[in-house]
């Protein structure tokens, strides 16, 4: 069996290979038939990798310990969902996943992409091939999973943090985002060696950069549910540098799906678009190098390994390649238009690109300083939360804003009198929010009161562009509210999926305001039967229970809660201590008031003999990012879903770029 994984993964780097060599031979002679013979490569390296990644979650399923990989990473005891997840939850393994998603996307981008025109996808075949045959090749020569020993009697089991359902779906959703990025980046390039000025390469990888930002974004948020559930500190983001790894690119991937637009619509910032899909792709692989290479210290990363230098040096290729070329092509990447008014949506979009662009590079500072710091001074100065928080508010608060003000500004030229009319319900709904909240002492924290006034505004703006769109839909056609409101959507589904993920990240900003400005925090050392009250409820201590699980000893604390003279039930924080693994994990009780969007957070911080160190949280609002989660999904499913009419649209689309194959 081990045998067989090394075979696929080395047929996987040769496939990888020819596809890369032969790939870019084909396109510089324009020889047809070679190039469709390298994009065949890339779909049997799919094959390759698939071959590979069922050899190891067999060995994982069947105990096989005589792989290294599975001897670390599980235990007989180990229930079998996490034997699964044992697949990615280690180093060599989440490369096989990263390299097989990788084929996997890389063959449907061919096989979905020859309507693009020969010309480009022949020299994408080639970037597609690079990237794989990186990945292939770590696999064969640097960090093997199928490497094998004398088989010991158990294993060592799976680190307890990773031992919950979110760790089941929270990786694969980050690879998923990390390695989609992967799609518009090769079409990028490929539109650079092809020399193509136009569009087609963004109208031909629209969906894939839309699929892989949603899925990063769902990736973070369902981390930060586990994080909450799982690690036992009270929080879901603690700007760790791995957590940051994964933000920085979906924040770039923001800035680049809205300036997109403005190329499309007017032929702009074709420099700065190609710079922001370099920065999106580069910024995922320095993710994946922070996570690998043990330079920094993580919940989420893993030991040190021989892969950081390699890339590192990779990183270091591929931006210098692609910057290269872009340069090398500034001339055909002239803008056909310049923009016209400072006061227009095109305006809006960038005054949105650049404070996207200094939050991402902000937080990439943030996390390389401490590394810079050791290399040059010989110590480590972190950066904490403090610095990041700063930041935030200082670019997240106008972003907040501009994402209401964006929708109610008009292309080109808006004037005084339509910015007036547009904007008049939507200020007046925040202003009133704010004296609101004023009014009821929500004051102690000036920044979290103007983040509520600009979050009302931008629901406002919402609001107003759906009923506007949904007034003007019932003057043509007739018929109800709701259906006229359905058709709006259907015929227009990138702009209003659009606002609904704006909505989405308005319920996140309220969600993570209330929850971390306005949360009561208390801690108290109780003996059986004591109590200590936080935020009006009061918290009774009755003692310890202890069970057995499949592969633990769980204690858990009894603690009753009371609200006034109401009870409302018992919760159970403690501790899991783990046999195989020889570790103690922390286990939060929450009680969860929907009502409020609020959480009752208790942790056992101490179990001793009898008495318990309890730490209680009430985190308002907290529920508020969770429900943003489904709107996000929501929102980006209703932007991703094909109609009829922009498919006619995307043809006639085709029809106008594919004769600009030269420039």
């Amino acid at each position: 069996m081990p045998e067989l994984g090394r075979a696929a993964l080395v047929l996987c780097l040769g496939l990888a290979l020819y596809a890369l060599t032969a790939g870019a031979y084909a396109a510089k002679t324009r020889r047809r038939r070679l190039a469709r013979s390298a994009q065949n490569a890339l779909l049997a390296a799919f094959g390759a990798a698939m071959v590979a990644a069922v050899v190891l979650l067999a060995a994982l399923l069947r105990h096989d310990f005589s792989f290294v990989y599975v001897a670390e990473h599980t235990s007989l005891e180990l229930p079998t969902p996490y034997k699964i997840s044992a697949f990615w939850g280690g180093q060599e393994g989440s490369l096989l996943l990263w390299l097989m998603i990788l084929t996997g996307f890389s063959a449907a981008a061919v096989a979905f992409g020859r309507r693009s025109g020969a010309d480009l996808l022949a020299w994408v075949v080639p970037v597609l091939g690079l990237v794989t045959t990186f990945f292939a090749f770590m696999l064969v020569a640097v960090s093997s999973p199928f490497d094998t020993q004398v088989a010991p009697a158990d294993g060592a089991g799976l680190n307890p943090s990773l031992q919950n359902p979110y760790m089941m779906i929270h990786p694969p959703f980050l690879y998923l985002g990390f390695v989609g990025l992967t799609i518009p980046f090769a079409f990028a390039m490929g539109a650079l060696l092809a020399r193509r000025a136009d569009e087609l390469w963004i109208v031909t990888t629209r969906r894939w950069t839309l699929f892989a930002w949603t899925a990063l974004g769902i990736g973070q948020l369902l981390g930060a549910h586990w994080a909450y559930v799982e690690v036992g500190w009270g929080g879901y983001y603690a700007w760790d540098p791995v957590e940051n790894a994964a933000l920085m690119p979906w924040l770039a991937a923001t800035a680049f799906l809205h300036s997109v637009m403005i190329q499309e619509k007017r032929g702009m910032l074709k420099v700065w678009n190609m710079l922001l899909v370099i920065l999106a792709f580069c910024l995922a692989l320095f993710g994946t190098f922070l996570t690998r290479s043990g330079i920094v210290s993580s919940i989420h990363s893993f030991t040190q390994s021989p892969l950081g230098p390699w890339f590192l040096g990779f990183i270091c290729l591929v931006t210098a390649g692609s910057l290269a070329l872009v340069f090398s092509r500034l001339t055909l990447l002239r803008a056909r238009t310049r923009m016209e008014s400072l006061v227009s949506r095109e305006a809006t979009f960038l005054y949105n690109n650049l404070l996207l662009v200094a939050l991402c590079l902000t937080i990439l500072w943030g996390v390389v300083f401490p590394i810079l710091s050791d290399a040059v001074r010989g110590e480590q100065i972190t950066v904490s939360a403090p610095y990041y928080n700063f930041f935030l508010r200082i670019f997240g608060l106008p972003l907040l804003l501009l994402m209401g003000i964006g929708p109610l500004v008009a292309w080109r030229r808006a004037s005084l009198r339509s910015l007036g009319r547009s904007f008049a319900w939507p200020a007046a709904i925040g202003l009133l929010t704010g004296g609101v909240l004023l009014a009821l002492g929500a004051g102690s924290s000036r920044a979290g009161l103007v983040a509520y006034t600009f979050s009302a505004f931008v629901l406002g703006s919402i609001g107003y562009e759906f009923v506007r769109g949904a007034r003007a839909r019932r003057a043509l056609a007739g018929g109800s509210w709701l259906n006229a409101l359905s058709e709006l959507i259907a015929r227009n589904r990138r702009r209003y999926g659009g606002y609904i993920v704006h909505a989405s990240i308005v319920l996140l900003a309220i969600g993570v305001v209330g929850s971390s400005v306005y949360q009561t925090v208390r801690e108290a050392r109780l003996e059986p039967g004591q109590s200590m009250t936080v935020a009006g409820n009061r918290l009774v201590f009755r003692g310890y229970e202890s069970r057995r699980g499949p592969n633990h000893l769980a204690i858990r604390a009894n603690v009753d809660v009371y609200r006034g003279g109401d009870y409302l039930g018992r919760y159970r924080p403690g501790k899991n201590r783990y046999f195989a693994e020889d570790q103690v994990s922390n286990e939060v009780s929450i009680r969860r008031d929907w009502l409020t969007g609020g959480d009752l957070f208790l942790i056992a911080d101490g179990i001793n003999d009898r008495s318990l160190d309890l730490k209680a949280l009430v985190k308002p609002l907290v529920n508020l990012i969770w429900i943003s989660g489904f709107i996000f999904l929501a929102g980006a499913l209703v932007t991703l879903w094909p109609s009829a009419a922009e498919q006619r649209r995307l043809a006639a689309r085709y029809r106008e770029l594919r004769p600009l194959v030269r420039a």
